[in-house]
Parts: structure tokens; C-alpha cells; sequence
């Protein structure tokens, strides 16, 4: 805040929230100054916020914690606060605004340019590394628990459960987004989400999902076969994954998310098969399952070591077949580290 010359900050988004102060409800406001901070939430959560925040006083309120947060920071002498436009709706805003005395409550609240959470939630400490890691390694121990019980006839949705039974046996808190499994032409869909659609005999199955644990999410893709794949099939699969180790590869410090992108198109490219590549090559993961950086084409940000980050190229034949192969990539000091160690190379069941 120092740096960036901001009086005072009102954070509402809620991953940001835990980040800072560790509370975990679903209703929360805090209001930072250069001297104080306060966390503000309903009765729901008298208990568990004593018990989860730190760094911040709680302030439990019965009607609007979003109003009284604005209050108390105009109570504490504040000539301006600024808060995050990309995750602050308009009637927020509005409320943001209504809870500031009259004459000055166009100026009172200020959008950030940039945004200083997001850019402190890009580079993880050890701590959340190693809880990153262990979200990673749950995943792939998922992945291995489901192979056997994906055979044809059986339904996508049949799959999911499975997957999903065992994430919360093995201790997830939860998926990290609903779980992808697309098979057959349905491969062909980047965001094919499970359906009743029975595994074919012969055919890619795309499986795309992750956990929760400890607050952080996992993300990892596998593409596997059910019966003998042809030449084409086998061709495709080669080069996506050619693709995606080239881009594991690039990812360094210093690199661009620009370059690491290039790094998997090319490979593609090369393949005559890049046209099919519809979609960046990657994304931050942490609290959220999205996070800063975006790892696509002509994206300028330099990696830095702590960044986690997805890579997952993949190509998408339109009535045909589809497939991606994604790790989760640690930069670390001196290259990366692949979080999802699971083999990648072709399975067929």
C-alpha cells in the first residue's frame, strides 16, 4: 500500500479475504489502513471468526458488514479507500457508496489500477507450496483409484461420482470445479462436462479435475484410450504431448508466459495440427482454481520462482476426438518443478 501510495483499501472478494486474514465465511469485508485493520461479518460467524482471523479485528454486525466496514473506514479519519474493480459488482459498489456521507460519496472509494492482492497471491510461500503439492499428489492418487472402473458401456456422470467418492474419502474439502469427463466425439469439447453418455469401445476419454485441500485447489488433465487407437489417434497423441513437455520445459524464471505459450504452439504447429489448439496454454492456480498469471499467447508477465502455474495444451477435432494432457508447474529458482507427477504417456485400458 505503501508503495502504491493507497490510503486505505476495502477488500470483498472473498479468496482475497482468507488470504489476507485467513477467515473462510461467506459473508466478509475488510477494511485496511496503514495502521489498522478489521474484518467484518454477520452472527453466523461470531465463533468461527475469532477463531480463524488473524491480523485483523472482528467486527460482528447485524445488518450490512459490507456498509459498516465503509463506515468504520471513514470513521478512522480516511480521505479515500480504494477497492478492486475486477471483483466488485455495481450494486456493491453502489452500497459502497450510499454508506458515505453525501458529499463525498462519488470520490470516497477509488478503483485500483492495479491490483496488489492478486499480484501477492501469484508467488507462494513454502507453506503454501507444500499444501499446493499435497492437493496435486491427492489428485493424482484419484486418477490412479479411478482407471480401473472406466470401461466401456460405463456412464460419464458414473465416472465423475466415482472420482468424486474417492476425493472425499482420501480427505478433499471438495472439487476444485466440476469434474470433465468427455469421451468419444465428446472429447472434442475443451469443457466437456460429464453427461449420461456411456464410454464408447473404442475411443479418448478426457478426464479434467481437481481437489481442495487445505484452501488450495489442484488441476490436472489425463486423456487416456479404451480399446486400439489408430494411427491418426496415436499420431495426435504424440504431438499434444510433445507440446505439452515442451512448454514444461520453457517455464523458468525470466521467462514470459508469452514464451511459454509459443513453446507448445509450436510444437503443434509443426504437427499441422495448431488450428485445433483453441485455447491459452495455461493459468496461476492457488485459493482459486483461476488465478494471475495467464499463461497465453503475447502475455508479457515474467514468471517468477513460487508461481503456480497449469500447463495444458490440447487439440480439439470437431465430430471426431479430443485431447489435453495438463501438469501443475512450480517455478522454482532455478527451472520448475511438475507437481502431478502422473505418467503421461499413452494409456490404454
Amino acid at each position: 500500500m505503501r508503495e502504491q501510495k493507497i490510503e486505505a483499501v476495502l477488500v470483498t472478494h472473498l479468496p482475497d479475504v482468507r488470504y489476507l486474514c485467513g477467515f473462510t465465511g461467506s459473508n466478509a469485508a475488510l477494511a485496511v489502513t496503514g495502521k489498522r485493520a478489521a474484518m467484518f461479518t454477520d452472527g453466523r460467524y461470531t465463533a468461527q471468526a475469532r477463531l480463524e482471523t488473524q491480523g485483523a479485528r472482528v467486527v460482528v454486525q447485524k445488518k450490512s458488514a459490507l456498509r459498516e466496514a465503509c463506515t468504520w473506514l471513514q470513521s478512522s479519519g480516511m480521505k479515500k479507500a480504494w477497492f478492486d474493480p475486477a471483483s466488485t459488482t455495481v450494486s456493491s459498489l453502489d452500497l459502497m457508496r450510499k454508506a458515505i456521507v453525501r458529499r463525498r460519496q462519488q470520490t470516497f472509494f477509488q478503483p485500483l489500477e492495479r491490483r496488489p492482492i492478486a499480484e501477492l497471491r501469484m508467488v507462494k510461500d513454502a507453506d503454501e507450496l507444500a499444501l499446493m503439492e499435497k492437493a496435486a499428489l491427492l489428485g493424482c492418487q484419484l486418477f490412479e483409484s479411478v482407471l480401473p472402473h472406466m470401461e466401456p458401456g460405463v456412464p460419464e456422470v458414473e465416472i465423475a461420482a466415482t472420482l468424486e467418492f474417492f476425493a472425499r474419502n482420501l480427505g478433499a474439502e471438495g472439487m476444485s470445479f466440476e469434474t470433465i469427463v468427455a469421451s468419444g466425439k465428446r472429447s472434442a469439447l475443451p469443457h466437456g462436462r460429464a453427461t449420461s453418455e456411456k464410454l464408447p469401445r473404442n475411443g479418448f476419454i478426457m478426464l479434467d479435475f481437481g481437489v481442495i485441500h487445505n484452501g488450495y485447489c489442484s488441476d490436472m488433465t489425463r486423456t487416456v484410450y479404451l480399446g486400439k487407437p489408430g494411427r491418426k489417434e496415436l499420431e495426435a497423441y504424440e504431438a499434444v504431448l510433445a507440446a505439452q513437455e515442451a512448454a514444461v520445459a520453457a517455464v523458468a524464471p525470466g521467462a514470459t508466459c508469452g514464451q511459454v505459450d509459443e513453446a507448445a504452439r509450436k510444437v503443434l504447429r509443426k504437427a499441422g495440427l495448431a488450428k485445433y489448439f483453441t485455447h491459452s496454454t495455461g493459468h496461476g492456480v492457488g485459493i482459486e482454481i483461476h488465478e494471475s498469471p495467464r499463461v497465453a499467447a503475447k502475455q508479457e508477465q515474467v514468471l517468477e520462482p513460487g508461481m503456480v502455474i497449469t500447463i495444458e495444451p490440447g487439440i480439439y477435432i470437431e465430430g471426431e476426438f479430443g485431447i489435453r494432457i495438463e501438469d501443475m508447474v512450480a517455478v522454482t529458482e532455478n527451472g520448475a518443478r511438475v507437481l502431478t507427477p502422473t505418467p503421461k504417456a499413452m494409456i490404454r485400458l
